[in-house]
């Protein structure tokens, strides 16, 4: 089981599903971080921590803490 926090810079993965964590979710889905969504790690920031991701032609950035509780299958 990947997550996207185990993708490296320019991997292109898709959303399957979140782990069971409370108020989570509803964050990433309105970041559009929903299941189906196909995402691009672009980098991470020089310290490891946010990342940035390409979500449908716009960039956002995302605590790893976060990117971790969402389960990808690479493209």
């Amino acid at each position: 089981m990947k997550t996207l926090n185990d993708l490296n810079d320019g991997q292109i993965a898709k959303i399957g599903s979140y782990k069971r964590t409370q108020g989570v979710s509803r964050r990433l889905m309105e970041l559009g971080l929903m299941p189906g969504v196909t995402v691009r790690f672009i980098k991470s920031a020089p310290l490891g921590d946010p990342i940035a991701l390409d979500v449908g032609g716009r960039q956002l950035s995302l605590r790893r803490e976060d990117a971790a509780q969402i389960i990808v299958q690479p493209v």
